[in-house]
C-alpha cells in the first residue's frame, strides 16, 4: 500500500478557516453544555453499562479505552464527581499512566439501544479508597483503584453518527465468525499464529475460559 501524502495546499490548519466550512453554533446545541450532572445526565449514567475513556499522554499521544461492567457500574458521588472502577484487563495501565501524566480525560457513556449519548468532559484521579472500592465490588472481588472524574463539562450528543452506523440494527451485524479470533490477531501481529486448525481452536477455548474466570 502506497504511503498517503497530504497536500499542502487541501491542509487545515488554521481555526478561522476550519469554522468557515460549517454554519455557526446555534440554538439548542449553543446551549446544552452543563457544568454539572442534572437528573437527565444522573439517570443516563445509571442506565450505562459501557462508556469510552479518552486520556493523552505527557509526549500528547491520544488514548481511547473501552470500559464496561453491568448498568450503573459508575458511581455518582455528587453532581460534580463520577468513580470508574479499575477492573482486571492486560495490565498496559496506558489509560491510568496517562492520567498520573495529564489528568484531561474525556468519557463517552453508551446504552445498548439508545443512538443518542452523554459526553463528559473533566479531570480524573487515580483514588484507593476502601470505603469506595468497596462499594463497586463484584462477584465479591474489589476494584484495584478507582478513576475519581472531576466534571467540567456534561452534554447529550445527537443520534446521527449511530443512525448512519445503524449500531443497534440486527439487520446490519456482521457475522464475527468472517472475521479472524483476537487470539489470531494478536498472534500474528507478534510471534506468528500456528497454522494447525486444532491448535489455533485449542488457542481460543483457552482465550475464552480465562474469561470466565479473570472479568473480576
Amino acid at each position: 500500500m502506497a504511503t498517503y501524502q497530504i497536500d499542502p495546499k487541501y491542509l487545515i490548519d488554521d481555526d478561522e478557516v476550519l469554522r468557515a466550512l460549517y454554519a455557526p453554533v446555534g440554538g439548542l446545541a449553543a446551549k446544552k453544555c452543563l457544568s454539572a450532572l442534572d437528573d437527565h445526565a444522573t439517570a443516563f449514567i445509571e442506565r450505562a453499562p459501557f462508556l469510552c475513556l479518552g486520556t493523552q499522554g505527557s509526549d500528547g499521544r491520544a488514548d481511547v479505552s473501552p470500559r464496561g461492567d453491568p448498568a450503573g457500574f459508575v458511581k455518582v458521588l455528587d453532581a460534580n464527581t463520577l468513580a470508574i472502577p479499575d477492573r482486571p484487563g492486560n495490565n498496559r495501565l496506558d489509560s491510568l499512566s496517562n492520567i498520573i501524566a495529564n489528568p484531561s480525560v474525556g468519557l463517552l457513556f453508551i446504552i445498548p439501544g439508545f443512538d443518542d449519548t452523554l459526553r463528559i468532559n473533566g479531570t480524573a484521579q487515580l483514588v484507593r479508597d476502601p470505603e469506595l472500592l468497596e462499594s463497586m465490588s463484584v462477584k465479591g472481588r474489589a476494584p484495584k483503584l478507582a478513576i475519581v472524574v472531576s466534571i467540567d463539562e456534561v452534554f447529550m450528543h445527537c443520534a446521527k453518527a449511530f443512525r448512519r452506523s445503524h449500531l443497534w440494527d440486527p439487520a446490519h451485524f456482521q457475522d464475527r465468525a468472517g472475521f479472524p479470533s483476537l487470539s489470531k490477531i494478536i498472534l500474528d501481529q507478534t510471534t506468528g499464529a500456528p497454522d494447525d486448525e486444532d491448535e489455533m481452536k485449542r488457542i481460543d477455548a483457552d482465550l475464552e475460559d480465562r474469561y470466565k474466570t479473570s472479568l473480576y
